[in-house]
């Protein structure tokens, strides 16, 4: 029988684990974001095209899908600390070749080495905070990419307007916190209480287990609709609103990435006590709505309705977003996991980044108004399909409980 003690030991490190982990997932998704304020200075300074841009991107985009696609499921063969390990790792050299950086060239190492390590490090994060607690755990793995994301973006943005060395310093600051995770992630346990027993290859493989295939499918659509949002506003969004307010608030562009994220965060700590069917219902309406008032305030020539529609949709990023991650997890055992969420991320990011790739090819050749239109109905598209769906029923347990 347990003590007194142990109980309050193991409720110790149970936080302290979660703390850990939720700070190492949120500076990756912060560094994710950091370059993206900066391309306009880089552009200045080394005289390359928006394409290049692009490509940047592309490669950054394209090596964490493909650390996704063949490495998603290591952390359930080998453990969730050496692949964190390795993770940070990889992270570091990505600060150093930033801080290093001297034209395009080295932009475009820098990114290709950091979305391998991002893609590593969000499916064995996620993981190991689901295996130290399943609410909390889906909780944070939600919350994360706003506050990790909307931090990146504003600190970056506003390192590079009041601090020395715009293009050197924000690296620096973010390679000593991945030093310090580093160091603490060695000293930190396993979470995972089971590795999967079957032998592991690089292959490429999406793993979804049969128990959540259903749900997956499900959610797909607002999930889908949401990471699509997100590549809306990172790729569309400010030059809108350059274009509406006459080039007067280029700040809003962030501002904007801003209200997104946050209201995004705001909403999950709202919703992280409701079960996963109102998260989904709330996130495919608010979701529709906001992007909506977005495409009205574009025609209208209204910043303040374009505006508007930021945190509206906002509301259903983090709340679609927590409960279409909390309606398959909950479904599979610990072996199970790091597959699932390899396959859940692999999704987001896919439609965070194809659809702005091809919005930014679209507006050189059909206009900005014209691609943002299609970009919108797209996404409102998915979000009332989703409503249309009929919701899964979320176990009160885990798998691993017996659900």
């Amino acid at each position: 029988m347990a003590t007194r003690p142990d109980i309050v030991a193991a409720a110790t490190g149970k936080r302290s684990g979660l703390a850990l982990h939720a700070v190492t997932l949120i500076a990756f998704l912060a560094a994710s974001s950091a370059p993206t304020p900066l391309y306009p200075l880089y552009q200045a300074a080394w005289g390359f095209s928006a394409l290049t841009i692009a490509v940047v991107f592309a490669v950054y985009a394209g090596a964490l899908l493909m650390s996704l696609l063949f490495l998603g499921s290591l952390s359930s063969h080998v453990g969730r600390r050496p692949v964190i390990l390795l993770a940070l790792a990889l992270e570091m050299l990505a600060m150093a070749a930033f801080l290093l950086a001297r034209d395009s060239a080295w932009l475009v190492a820098a990114r290709l080495v950091q979305g391998a390590a991002t893609g590593l490090a969000t499916t064995a994060l996620a993981a190991a905070l689901l295996d130290l607690d399943h609410k909390a755990g889906a909780t944070i793995n939600s919350i994360a990419p706003m506050i990790g994301m909307g931090v990146g973006a504003l600190g970056s943005g506003l390192l590079a307007g009041v601090a020395p060395a715009p293009l050197r310093l924000v690296y620096g600051l973010l390679a000593a916190v991945f030093l310090v995770q580093l160091l603490r992630s060695l000293r930190s346990p396993e979470t995972a209480p089971s590795l999967s027993a079957g032998k592991w290859s690089p292959r490429p493989r999406i793993e979804v287990p049969p128990a959540a295939r259903k749900a997956f499918w499900r959610v797909a659509p607002l999930n889908v609709a949401i990471w699509a949002l997100g590549g809306f506003f990172l790729s569309l969004m400010p030059s809108l609103i350059r274009d509406i307010s006459g080039g007067a608030s280029t700040w809003l562009g962030g501002g904007a990435v801003a209200a997104l994220t946050f209201a995004g965060a705001v909403a999950i700590l709202a919703f992280r006590n409701r079960p996963a069917s109102a998260g989904l219902t709330v996130g495919g309406l608010t979701i529709a709505a906001g992007t909506a008032a977005i495409l009205a305030g574009a025609y209208l020539r209204q910043p303040v309705l374009l505006m508007a529609g930021a945190p509206i949709s906002g509301i259903g990023f983090g709340a679609g977003f927590l409960g279409a991650l909390r309606s398959i997890v909950a479904r599979v055992t610990a072996g199970q996991r790091a597959g699932l969420i390899s396959a859940f991320y692999f999704e987001s990011y896919l439609a965070n980044a194809l659809p702005a790739m091809v919005a930014g090819y679209a507006v050189r050749h059909a206009g900005l108004i014209e691609t943002a239109t299609l970009f919108g109905a797209f996404i409102i598209a998915l979000s009332l399909l989703s409503l249309a769906l009929p919701l899964p029923a979320c176990p009160q347990r885990t798998a691993e409980q017996g659900a």
